[in-house]
């Protein structure tokens, strides 16, 4: 019985030798390929880079334009890579030449669709990574084209509403001017903002008149374009110009909007949220809708198991919360984006009926007399 229990030990010591030699042997794992890194700087202005292979990245502005802070605009972009994933950007700072990277999709599949997604990041960095790099392959296998947008934040010392509301319109307008090109359907551009990035797209969709008005010089090589989004999304949003007793004027062709949010967990962005869709359907704007979800918390906040809450398309732990974006894929069916290019939208259509009622408030126009009998 010794003898045989000898025999297993000496065995199981032979085992992991011999797996401590096997390991020794292997070769080295090589370091990973293919890290996205920015461009390196010099005299002319700097060239941001895709954060995707084969991304097609175009600046918002020309390298003159007095909207750009001309004193950093040589500075290079900053790529906060992953800790756990190698060659993953996990946020980008430092972004002094706004710009968008347009990911297009198969001729076959493509339904003319575009979203240009706006990250979070609390206005201190842009989190393209969980907000707007993962988008490109999901939106891809619905046909749907992805744009990200790298809008100017205000750790650069920048301001929200003057500098990156304006990024998030021009893109739009940049989107549009080129929808030939790239195979896009200039009626289904649209945004989607996620917190902080959610601030960029709520007043795009209520200020565009007023900012299309301002860039309508004939030095501007985009007027004429339109900068009005054809859809909004707003995912976990920060404060929209409705929040804190705001109350600014809607515009009566407002595009439909798909808002999301936790509800108690994530009390403050749920009544961000709410303040939207609500002041939405008090001015009639058609195609809005709301899912507010029982459990769940904001992106970063801790959770009960001792991990944090995920951001973007995660899972979610198995949460309901985690499945909204085939909610959003849902609406954006039934109102028709996902058809061919050039085929009219159930939006536009609704859009026109209801521009054909008269404004909430407006008097109602007279019953017309019977004309008298003819004599």
């Amino acid at each position: 019985m010794k003898l045989r229990f000898l025999a297993a030990s000496v065995f199981s010591l032979g085992a992991i030798a011999g797996s401590a030699i096997a390991e020794s042997a292997l070769p080295a794992i090589p370091a990973p390929l293919g890290i996205p890194k920015p461009a390196a700087t010099n005299d002319a202005p700097y060239a941001p880079q895709p954060i995707l292979q084969g991304g097609v990245v175009v600046t918002l502005y020309p390298p003159d334009s007095p909207k750009l802070n001309s004193a950093r605009l040589r500075e290079a972009e900053q790529y906060n890579l992953s800790k756990a994933v190698p060659g993953r950007i996990s946020s980008i700072v430092n972004i002094h030449n706004p710009s968008i990277e347009v990911h297009t999709v198969e001729g076959g599949l493509n339904t003319g669709a575009a979203v240009i997604v706006a990250a979070g990041g609390g206005h201190n960095t842009l989190n393209v990574g969980s907000e707007s790099a993962d988008f490109v392959p999901f939106f891809y296998n619905y046909g749907v084209n992805t744009v990200i947008l790298r809008n100017r934040l205000r750790r650069d010392g920048y301001n929200v509403q003057a500098d990156a509301v304006n990024d998030a319109l021009q893109a739009i307008r940049l989107v549009r001017a080129h929808a030939k090109e790239w195979n896009i359907d200039p009626h289904k551009i649209g945004i989607m903002g996620f917190s902080a990035g959610a601030e960029l797209a709520a007043p795009a969709a209520l200020f565009f008149e007023e900012f299309d008005k301002k860039n309508s010089e004939p030095t501007d090589p985009l007027a004429g374009v339109t900068s009005r989004p054809d859809f909004v999304s707003l995912v976990y949003p920060g404060p929209t110009p409705f929040a804190r007793g705001g109350n600014p004027s809607i515009p009566r062709t407002a595009p439909p909007a798909f808002i999301t949010c936790p509800s108690a967990g994530d009390r403050v962005h749920a009544i961000w949220a709410n303040e939207y869709y609500l002041a939405m359907l008090q001015s009639g704007i058609p195609n809005v809708e709301s899912h507010m979800y029982g459990t769940g918390r904001h992106p970063g906040d801790p959770l009960s198991d001792g991990s944090r809450m995920s951001a973007g398309l995660a899972d979610r732990n198995g949460m309901p919360f985690g499945t909204w974006q085939y909610r959003f894929i849902d609406w954006f069916r039934d109102l028709g984006f996902l058809q061919k290019p050039g085929v009219e939208t159930r939006a536009v259509r609704d859009m026109a009926a209801f521009l054909q009622l008269p404004p909430p408030g407006a008097p109602a126009k007279p019953a017309s007399t019977p004309a008298a009998p003819a004599k």
